[in-house]
């Protein structure tokens, strides 16, 4: 199997940026009584971020570098 270290430099990162976002002081920010679509904001910022990073990690995976 061949080594790709830019897609492993890659992942990495797309799991630093999953490990930030889902830290605790970055969710306080979305903490508030606010609604979308009358959903609470925390939640609905959760899964955005959840759904986004899951879509970036296929994006890397398929691509065919």
């Amino acid at each position: 199997m061949k080594e790709h270290p830019l897609l492993l430099q890659r992942l990495l990162a797309l799991f630093g940026a999953g490990l930030l976002l889902f830290n605790f002081p970055l969710l306080k920010l979305w903490l508030s009584e606010a609604t979308v679509f009358g959903w609470p904001l925390l939640p609905v910022a959760m899964f955005s971020v959840w759904a986004l990073l899951i879509g970036m990690l296929a994006w890397l995976m398929e691509r065919g570098d």
